[in-house]
Parts: C-alpha cells; structure tokens; sequence
C-alpha cells in the first residue's frame, strides 16, 4: 500500500498527521516539500485529486504571502500554482496521498478519513490532544 505525505518537519500538525500513518502501520513515502517541491505538474494533480480551490492550498502565516499579494483577485489559478512552486513555503501542508483519496491534513486527525488501515494503538497529539483510543478508536470532541 502507497502513501505519500508532503512533509514539514518543523510543523507540528505534519508530525501528527505522520505519526497517525504511522500508527496504522504504514511506513510512507516522506517528500520533504520545502526541499523537493512537487513542480508545477504534480502541484496541479494534487490540487485536482483533493477538490479544492488553488487559494485553499496558500499558506499565509509565516510566508511572502502579504508581500507578494497574493490575496488580490487579479492572480490567476495558474499564477497562484506558479508562485507556490516559486516559493514552496506558500504550499500548505501536509497532503496526503492514499488508495483512499487525496486531501490536505488540517487538521491532523482529519488523516484518519483517508487511511486504508486502522489505527493500531492509542494516539495523543504533541499538543496533549487524544484522537486515537486504548482500542484504537477516534476520539471525537464533545
């Protein structure tokens, strides 16, 4: 079984969401996006495997977002991909893709819809947020 994560190891929701494939017990294929981007080709697949529009996948906290002004309707989709693969750091993460679908991970637990395998043990995030039971369950927030 094939899964691959676009990976920030400074992030702390990519460290989730690869610590819950990993607790499925699938060792994935890890593209550290920042130093190998995907190039504009795959960018756009991943866009149209996950459904969602090109400005959805812009990163603004911690990017050239504001200065390179990237909030004005004027930038074309195109244009947009053009930039995140200029600047991958505008590429928000993670994304994960599975036998199940495609799909950025933000949350992490939000993973855990596109994963062939169950769980196999209890999971709690960096945060101290529990997701995964004893029984390998999710857990869902009141």
């Amino acid at each position: 079984m094939s899964i691959t994560i676009y990976h920030n190891p400074d992030c702390g929701t990519s460290r989730n969401t690869l610590a819950l494939i990993r607790n499925s017990g699938v060792e994935p294929e890890i593209v550290e996006y920042l130093k190998q981007m995907p190039g504009k080709a795959r960018l756009q697949s991943l866009i149209a495997a996950m459904h969602i529009p090109v400005r959805e996948l812009l990163r603004k906290k911690g990017t050239p977002y504001e200065e390179l002004g990237l909030d004005d309707s004027k930038w074309t989709d195109d244009e947009l991909i053009n930039f995140m693969v200029e600047h991958p750091i505008l590429m928000n993460r993670p994304v994960v893709v599975t036998p199940l679908g495609t799909k950025l991970c933000r949350p992490s637990e939000a993973v855990l819809d596109i994963l062939p395998s169950p769980q196999q043990s209890e999971f709690t995030k960096e945060d101290g947020e529990k997701v995964i039971d004893a029984e390998g369950n999710r857990v869902h927030k009141e």
